[in-house]
């Protein structure tokens, strides 16, 4: 019987002047005479190798996968601090082809139709790799934070028989000769399974079919979602998102220090996050900046944006939570504001002028939620399943759903949300 060797230890120790060996790609060569500085592209990051022997050298370019042994010993001018010394170098493949684009290149300054194309090579940049460790360092923070509140991690369908948002931006599917959908948003699963676990999250793919093309719209991006139950009012559902953003910037800050610094990321003050009423708001954005309010049911980028610049100003904040949202611009589900039923009891979350966030109170009983229904001209029979957990009964609950992309982009800094999605999707790409 032949039993496989665990190979997963870790293979780079943090003690100077040990023989170890490196594998990664070759990300550049330097030749200095003497010697040769080969730069090696790691999990890790960058690491630097000094090769004295020239021989040993021969047949490596740029894009080689190598085998790198030597001595690693602390050297605080080299990349990271450290690097391999009288390094030896194998080979275990060689690219067909030199790269489309310089790699070790601190900023490509590509295009970013450009960028898109070459994806694939392109995500293989430092500052690239920087944006996505950042980015799967908000779901681990995401994810570590709502288990330590005990929550419950949920992976619920992407093909469904009806829309959780309404409206026309929503893609159709012929699911062997039926009609179904691909879902807008976990939103009817969340809920169904407050029923189950009282406490839910998810992070998965959602689905737009919205025709913008716009530096802020993706057609498939991924969602944080979060649902609870016992709440007292959707300031719990706030409250709790604002935990999230405190554990999340504090493990960025621990553990991600070198992608912030490479990305030049401020990370912002989640303390306190000031929470203001939608109309308020608008009044005293308009007021303050002096432009005329258009649309009084919804925010405009350019008002989301003069929002982010009154909280910066007036409240020291680069998020705003702004509440209370007007009942014909939120979905059906949303519980309306007993004290005026024109508004709803829910919330968006700007964070550096761009809403990031979604989220509020739900309808939890089953009269008030089918009454709704019929006065948005909706037919409960089309939403049965659904109307299963009102009719059998569920506590007050709520939730939110956060944009990973958006988060990730006003984070970094990035000036399109494309380049904080791996491979985006929008009105004409398939591809890569």
């Amino acid at each position: 019987m032949v039993f496989l060797k665990q190979q997963y230890e870790e293979k780079v120790v943090a003690r100077n002047n040990q023989t170890v060996t490196l594998h990664g790609m070759v990300h550049a060569l330097r030749d200095m005479g003497g010697i040769t500085f080969l730069t090696l592209r790691t999990r890790k990051g960058l690491i630097q190798c000094v090769c004295t022997d020239k021989s040993a050298l021969d047949g490596v370019s740029e894009g080689c996968a190598v085998a790198a042994s030597g001595m690693w010993r602390i050297e605080p001018r080299a990349p990271g601090g450290r690097e391999l010394t009288d390094a030896s170098i194998t080979v275990l493949s060689r690219p067909a082809a030199p790269a489309p684009v310089p790699l070790a290149r601190k900023k490509l300054d590509l295009h970013l139709d450009t960028e898109l194309g070459l994806r694939p090579v392109v995500l293989r940049t430092p500052r690239q790799q920087a944006v996505f460790r950042i980015q799967a360092g908000i779901c681990r923070a995401f994810r570590e934070f709502l288990q330590s509140r005990e929550f419950t991690e949920v992976h619920t369908p992407k093909i469904v028989h009806a829309g959780a948002e309404g409206g026309a931006n929503i893609f159709r599917l012929d699911y062997f000769g039926r009609k179904a959908f691909l879902a807008q948003s976990p939103q009817f699963y969340k809920q169904t399974m407050v029923g189950v676990f009282e406490r839910v999250y998810e992070v998965g793919p959602v689905f737009r079919a919205e025709k913008h093309a716009t530096q802020r719209h993706l057609n498939e991006y991924t969602s944080l979602d979060f649902e609870m139950g016992y709440i007292d009012s959707f300031a719990d559902v706030m409250e709790m998102e604002q935990g999230f953003l405190q554990y999340a910037m504090e493990l960025l800050k621990s553990q991600y220090a070198a992608d912030l610094a490479l990305l030049g990321v401020e990370l912002p003050d989640v303390e306190r996050i000031p929470a203001v009423r939608f109309d308020e708001i608008k009044a005293l954005a308009a007021e303050k900046y002096g432009y005329s309010i258009r649309d009084p049911y919804d925010l405009e980028p350019e008002e989301e944006h003069a929002i982010g610049r009154y909280a910066r100003e007036e409240w020291g904040s680069d998020f705003v939570f702004v509440t209370h949202y007007p009942s014909k611009k939120r979905p059906f589900y949303a519980m309306d504001d007993p004290a005026d039923p024109k508004f709803t009891l829910s919330f968006d979350l700007l964070f550096r002028g761009l809403e990031v966030t979604t989220g509020g109170q739900r309808i939890h009983d089953y009269a008030a939620q089918v009454e709704k229904m019929e006065r948005l001209g909706m037919d409960p029979a089309e939403f049965e399943s659904y109307l299963m957990i009102h009719k059998y009964g569920m506590p007050p609950h709520g939730g939110l759903g956060i944009g990973l992309e958006r988060l990730t982009m006003q984070l970094c800094g990035l000036d399109n949300i494309r380049r904080a999605c791996l491979f985006p999707r929008d009105r004409t790409r398939l591809e890569p």
